[in-house]
């Protein structure tokens, strides 16, 4: 496998503290959601807890990591510069302390602040669809890639702002304009559907093909071109169903949503099994991935067809939610994570040395010991969880599954924390408060913001 794929431009890069410091401060919520979740298993009673491990995973862990891989490959693979490394660096904070505000006041009961902090992580979120939707309005035509991120923003933006109606409807419920099921359905279809997985699907039709040294062929085209109209157009249905109460439009919009998944995991099972080059823990996580995409969304349809407005029925059948949340969205986020973050260390550190003296290859940054140990007990866990919810099983089950997630959790953060420890040009002290040359690689459109 080459360090550097050949297509992509290294050169229109931000600056590696931009997207090094969204990746390492999303990984710290990791093991804070995983906490959360084995008290929330544990019937650990300590004010909205499920809410809170939520928000701790979805927007701390996972849209974090999204909000930096954005900023960082958007340029990259478009040719084209960041519109503003300091709208980058502003919209972390905003996020972080957001989340943080958010997730202590559904612990602490105190739910008076919810409008506080769920303004900051909107304003967050809208700094980054602003600067990214600048980014990307730079290049065109749009790829498949590019059409599913700039589809992701508009999701991002839709959720952020029923995100903060919901909170503003803890203190005055006469703001909702419908019941607060019907609000609450909307949000977390256009969060997991629209934000998360667009994007997730987006960035595998790019990484699925780089880093297996593949092209789609065949039966590829056309499932692909199903899943590029299809879903988002079911997710609209979806969400947009919950909203009014309509179970047809649910309906269909659920029925849309399954089947464009399914298509997708074909393709990407496909790149997978063709794959020219040795496998790697991003290539394993995705091959779990490929297989729980699949098995979800054959669960999720019954229970779609059946009562699409169903709270139990949020995430697909009741039970399942652990296949998608962590199966699916999990496991694409850490295995890109184990690439992204080795390749940028990488083309800081070592690219100008190459072909004058011997220098790493990125796979070789990260402790191959435990990225094994962490897969396995992230998916020995995840299991747990999902036969669990399955089949009902005793409350020690989950309870195993819980500790077994919490596990792989900081052995991924302690691998993926010690690449930049070990190999970064500045100290991981300096990474974290970017001290180390923010403005170096600041795009002249940055300095008119």
């Amino acid at each position: 496998m080459s360090a550097i794929p050949g297509d992509v431009d290294a050169d229109r890069q931000p600056p590696m503290t931009v997207p090094l410091r969204h990746f390492l401060v999303a990984s710290a919520f990791l093991p804070l959601g995983a906490v959360a979740g084995v008290a929330a298993v544990a019937d650990f009673r300590l004010g909205l807890l499920s809410l809170a491990h939520a928000h701790l995973l979805l927007v701390g862990w996972v849209c974090l990591t999204i909000a930096g891989a954005m900023t960082q490959f958007v340029p990259v693979w478009s040719g084209v510069d960041l519109h503003s490394t300091r709208l980058a660096a502003v919209q972390l904070p905003l996020i972080a302390v957001g989340v943080v505000g958010f997730a202590g006041c559904l612990l602490a009961g105190r739910l008076a602040l919810l409008p506080v902090f769920g303004a900051a992580m909107l304003l967050g979120f809208w700094v980054f669809v602003y600067n990214i939707g600048r980014t990307l309005a730079r290049a065109r035509p749009f790829d498949t890639t590019e059409r599913h991120f700039a589809l992701a923003l508009g999701f991002f933006a839709l959720a952020t702002l029923l995100g903060l109606l919901l909170a503003v409807g803890f203190v005055r419920p006469s703001v909702l304009p419908v019941p607060r099921p019907a609000v609450v359905g909307a949000h977390a279809t256009l969060a997991v559907f629209g934000a998360v997985l667009t994007t997730v699907l987006g960035a595998l039709y790019q990484l699925g093909t780089m880093f297996t040294q593949t092209e789609l062929h065949g039966i590829d085209v056309p499932l692909g071109r199903f899943e590029e109209f299809g879903y988002p157009a079911g997710v609209l249905l979806l969400a947009g169903g919950r909203f009014v109460g309509s179970a047809t439009a649910a309906r269909a919009g659920g029925v849309l949503v399954a089947l464009a998944l399914v298509a997708f995991a074909v393709v990407l099972a496909r790149r997978l099994r063709e794959t020219q080059v040795e496998r790697t823990p991003m290539l394993s996580r995705y091959a779990v991935v490929a297989a729980a995409t699949a098995v979800w969304a054959a669960l999720a349809l019954p229970a779609w067809l059946a009562d699409p407005l169903a709270r139990g029925a949020l995430l697909g059948r009741p039970g399942v939610s652990h296949l998608l949340l962590l199966g699916v969205v999990g496991f694409v986020v850490l295995g890109t994570v184990y690439h992204v973050v080795p390749f940028v260390v990488w083309v800081h550190r070592y690219s100008d040395r190459l072909g004058y003296e011997p220098v790493p290859m990125v796979d070789d940054l990260y402790d191959d010991r435990l990225a094994a140990a962490d897969f396995w007990c992230l998916l020995a866990g995840t299991a747990l969880l999902v036969a669990d919810g399955l089949f009902d099983l005793p409350s020690a089950v989950s309870a195993v599954g819980g500790v077994a997630i919490l596990a792989g959790t900081l052995l991924f953060v302690v691998n993926v924390a010690g690449v930049v420890r070990e190999h970064a040009p500045q100290s991981l002290f300096a990474v974290l408060l970017g001290t180390w040359a923010v403005d170096e690689g600041t795009s002249a459109s940055a300095e008119n913001d």
